[in-house]
């Protein structure tokens, strides 16, 4: 087991963590100020559907963009060229953005600003499955778990934050937040650049062929990306529904720092968790952990008062974190180590369609008022 740990890239698997760090706080300074940018721009209706439009090219992009790495996988030996296009492409649209902000833009002209997060979304989104694919080139197979438990932990702590960076962005106002965005997403990709993630040809020749299914691989990609719709819609339910009913037992705690709560959870049982899930098998973690999601989703809706919503925190971080270990893995090893990139992109491609369609669901129970 030790010989297999001392396999993996530490120094390139905390690289592409602080890269993960910098794409998040992005994605929360993009989804704090959206909403308001485009309001006080006179784009209101705009703002409510926008969210939706974006998530479904989540869906329709990432598989390609997925795939467009593996291709450049296999002609020039790295998928960095893909990742340094989305990353330069998002911080050249975060200052165009930021400048704009910063000025007064004409009347004639506003419609340049949602067309541009529109173009921002994309180019985060050509970057964000291929660098997340980068973990199949950091670990053996056995290792995936304890490589992506770095990651976990990186996603539940700066999750966990972000209630408070609403506030500091908040401060610093639009123009400023986005500029700051060009600034992390740069830092994060020097980051990731300086632990010379090239490809670790010994990790490959551990991959057997029959970590592929048999079936067609249509029916494959469909899987992958159906187990991404079906989890992505769980965690949703969990970070944003129930929160909300929580917050409702706990008068005046807001809503956004239980889901802080349950991020928090989630990070700090992450490491500790790895090793159950590599006991337990990637396909039975995946089972275990949708199941507990599916189990705390239903008692915090079900129960109003402070002892359920503390379990519900709880058991829903852990759940979550056991989820979060497993699902990379779990997608990498349903396709060939050739295509990590496609398997990560349907998966995350799932993920985006089920935030799309309860995206729907709210903006209709709200139209509905």
């Amino acid at each position: 087991m030790n010989s297999t740990y001392h396999r993996v890239l530490w120094r390139q698997v905390w690289g592409l963590a602080a890269l993960l760090a910098a794409i998040l706080f992005s994605w929360i300074a993009y989804g704090f100020y959206q909403p308001v940018i485009l309001t006080k721009l006179g784009f209101g209706e705009i703002a409510q559907s926008l969210g939706i439009v974006q998530g479904f090219l989540g869906a329709a992009i990432e598989p390609l963009a997925g795939a467009m790495s593996d291709r450049l996988m296999r002609r020039v030996g790295s998928r960095l060229p893909a990742i340094a296009v989305g990353i330069t492409l998002a911080g050249l649209l975060f200052v165009a953005i930021g400048l704009l902000l910063h000025g007064n833009i004409p009347l004639e002209l506003r419609w340049i600003v949602p067309v541009l997060m529109t173009f921002w979304v994309i180019s985060m989104i050509i970057f964000r499955g291929p660098a997340i694919a980068l973990l199949r080139q950091f670990a053996p197979t056995a290792a995936l778990p304890a490589a992506n438990s770095i990651l976990t932990l990186v996603f539940g702590l700066v999750g966990a934050v972000s209630p408070i960076f609403s506030r500091v962005i908040e401060l610093l106002g639009s123009g400023n937040t986005f500029l700051l965005g060009a600034v992390m997403l740069t830092v994060g990709a020097i980051l990731l650049w300086s632990a010379d993630p090239e490809l670790n040809l010994s990790i490959f020749t551990d991959i057997e062929n029959s970590t592929r299914l048999s079936t067609p691989k249509f029916n494959r990609c469909f899987y992958i990306f159906g187990i991404g719709l079906g989890t992505g819609t769980l965690v949703n339910i969990l970070l944003k529904i129930c929160p909300q009913r929580v917050h409702e037992s706990w008068l005046g705690f807001a809503s956004e720092y239980i889901t802080a709560g349950i991020l928090f959870v989630c990070a700090i049982a992450a490491i500790p968790l790895e090793r159950r899930v590599k006991q337990w098998g990637l396909n039975r973690s995946m089972v275990i952990s949708s199941t507990s999601i599916v189990a705390v989703i239903l008692m915090g809706l079900s129960f109003n008062f402070p002892a359920i919503s503390i379990l519900t925190i709880l058991f829903g971080g852990i759940a979550m974190s056991i989820l979060f270990v497993a699902q990379i893995p779990w997608c990498l090893g349903r396709l060939s180590d050739r295509q990590a990139g496609l398997s990560t992109g349907l998966y995350l491609g799932g993920m985006a369609t089920a935030t799309a369609f309860l995206e729907i669901i709210i903006q209709f129970k709200l139209g509905s008022r």
